[in-house]
């Protein structure tokens, strides 16, 4: 966990590494937290993975602490720094995300606003359903219209982002 630089500027004070190990310890907590299917996306040591997992067993407050400051601990062997982009990435956080999904409320406007960006996206997205994401911006409009609540404004969205999803995938 100490880097060269802080070796070269002497040793680190205790309160910095109780810091750090608290930290490591917040990560861990995060890592029990997420759903099985993105725990397994992770790229863990086995060891961790069964710590997190043993973790997510226990009921008991202080046996739960316990185990989570055992996280930390195995924490401190293992580079955190991919762990906590992979979280940021899934919890939306990261700044790219951040990016697309302003991209994509963008992309939804334009498409409300004019029906010629229709098809300028369908040209740019071969596997797009045409008549799909005419349907949704008409009853997107509708819903708009008439003070409804927005369920095809949302829908629309999340065709968006399967659609740029798909084309993001290499093939």
């Amino acid at each position: 966990m100490i880097t060269a630089m802080q070796e070269a500027s002497g040793p680190v004070s205790k309160t910095r590494r109780k810091q750090e190990m608290h930290e490591l310890q917040a990560l861990g907590a995060a890592l029990v937290e997420l759903p099985e299917a993105q725990l397994g996306s992770l790229e863990l040591d086995e060891a961790l993975r069964q710590a997190v997992l043993e973790a997510r067993r226990i009921s008991s407050h202080e046996a739960r602490r316990r185990q989570l400051q055992y996280i930390g601990r195995l924490m401190r062997d293992v580079d955190p720094a991919p762990i906590r982009a992979r979280l940021e990435a899934l919890e939306g956080s990261s700044a790219e995300a951040i990016a697309r999904h302003k991209r994509l409320e963008q992309l939804r406007e334009r498409l409300l606003a004019d029906d010629g960006a229709l098809t300028g996206f369908v040209a740019a997205h071969p596997g797009a359903d045409a008549g799909r994401l005419r349907t949704l911006i008409r009853n997107a409009r509708r819903e708009q219209k008439e003070g409804r609540p927005p369920r095809a404004y949302r829908e629309l969205f999340r065709e968006l982002k399967s659609l740029e999803a798909a084309a993001a995938l290499p093939r």
